[in-house]
């Protein structure tokens, strides 16, 4: 898949960080939408089925990010997603997702701090993006 055939849907309340990420990604050369909230993606969800989605965790509540991310691998279980958040550095609380309990109620394919550097966005869109395509 050539990265201009490749929509990635990328959702956060922090309009200076959305548009940011969408330069970074559009960039790479991948079409974006892009969404202010988790209803806001929601409804973007029912017409149209991204390849990958970056999300942010907190938005409208302290957990919309874990929420859109359950409610997209229910009804597009194939589609890779990224939440990228700043909570660990807000809170001190951090997620790992190579724990297997953590997986279990995490559904998000990779878990990043903001402030991830370009080429590390990237890498890890590209690896899913290859991952599941085979």
């Amino acid at each position: 898949m050539k990265p201009g055939n490749i929509t990635i849907l990328i959702v956060d309340d922090d309009q200076d960080y959305l548009f940011q990420l969408q330069t970074k990604i559009q960039h790479f050369g991948y079409k974006t939408i892009v969404a202010e909230s988790q209803k806001e993606a929601e409804e973007i969800l029912e017409k149209t089925k991204p390849d990958l989605a970056v999300l942010d965790l907190m938005m409208e509540n302290e957990d919309s990010g874990f929420i859109l991310c359950y409610k997209m691998k229910k009804k597009y279980p194939d589609v890779p997603i990224i939440i990228a958040t700043g909570v660990a550095a807000e809170t001190g609380i951090a997620f790992d997702i190579s724990d297997e309990n953590n997986r279990k109620w995490i559904k998000a394919d990779r878990f990043l701090d903001k402030g991830i550097r370009t080429e590390r966005l990237k890498e890890e869109i590209e690896n899913l993006l290859l991952k599941n395509n085979k």
